[in-house]
């Protein structure tokens, strides 16, 4: 426990503490809304190889749906033959359906070292700060000199929730009206419901907590929203299908 507390605090909380602090101190009025809207775009660029990978690896899994129907209406009373088929189909167009959850793996522990620093008062935490990193005399918390980033702000909060929707709402395949068997139809309600329900639970938690969470998860929607609306946008308009950017490197 100890040793996993020492890799939580030197390669999550501590670095994030450091250059949150650094970026307040080069912010006009040591403004820490700009600081964390800053730090929140340098850790989305640190993960955008495997948000990339991951988003493309969505969008060739959604192409590849009618093959996995396929499959499963040839192997409908055999469940090992129907796994070895998908999973071979899998390998061949390069995909795994573990990557989502291999993104949440890495983003997890980040969301929470960001939480605590974040809910931490930072001019008390001078101690725990790089030799080559100073502590500015004042952080402002008033961000755009309206939001209390210390406090919890509904209007933030709701901010958070309605970009988790949009986020979710791109991110989402279009579903069919109704599923062919009740496996599928149960998928799809969860579906539907997850839509709405995610969003209320981000608002609940932005609402509980000081604001600057809300602020950092609702920067982190958007860029993802926009990162997401690209590669699609892109993908079908140059080569005629969502999954055609993997398509041409292949």
């Amino acid at each position: 426990m100890a040793i996993l507390k020492f890799i939580y605090f030197e390669i999550l909380y501590r670095p994030l503490l450091n250059a949150l602090v650094f970026l307040a101190a080069l912010m006009p009025g040591n403004d820490i809304g700009f600081s964390i809207i800053i730090l929140t775009l340098i850790v989305r660029a640190i993960l955008f190889p495997f948000s990339h990978r991951s988003l493309l690896t969505q969008i060739k899994l959604k192409d590849i749906e009618p093959e996995i129907k396929k499959i499963k209406d040839e192997t409908k009373n055999k469940a090992e033959e129907q796994g070895k088929k998908i999973m071979e189909l899998y390998k061949r167009h390069g995909v795994s359906p573990f990557s989502g959850c291999l993104m949440l793996l890495i983003q997890l522990p980040i969301l929470i070292a960001l939480f605590h620093v974040f809910q931490s008062n930072l001019l008390s935490e001078g101690g725990k700060l790089y030799s080559f990193i100073n502590m500015p005399s004042g952080i402002n918390v008033k961000f755009l000199n309206l939001f209390d980033l210390s406090k919890s702000n509904w209007i933030l909060a709701l901010t958070a929730g309605v970009s988790q929707y949009f986020q979710m709402r791109l991110a989402m395949p279009v579903l069919p009206k109704g599923g062919e068997t009740m496996r599928e139809e149960f998928s799809r309600a969860m579906a539907i419901q997850s839509l709405y329900i995610f969003p209320i639970l981000i608002f609940y938690i932005s609402f509980r907590f000081p604001a600057a969470l809300a602020l950092y998860w609702t920067v982190t929607n958007l860029f993802a929203t926009v990162h997401e609306s690209v590669v699609r946008s892109r993908a079908k308009k140059e080569y005629g299908g969502e999954s055609g950017e993997d398509k041409k490197n292949n």
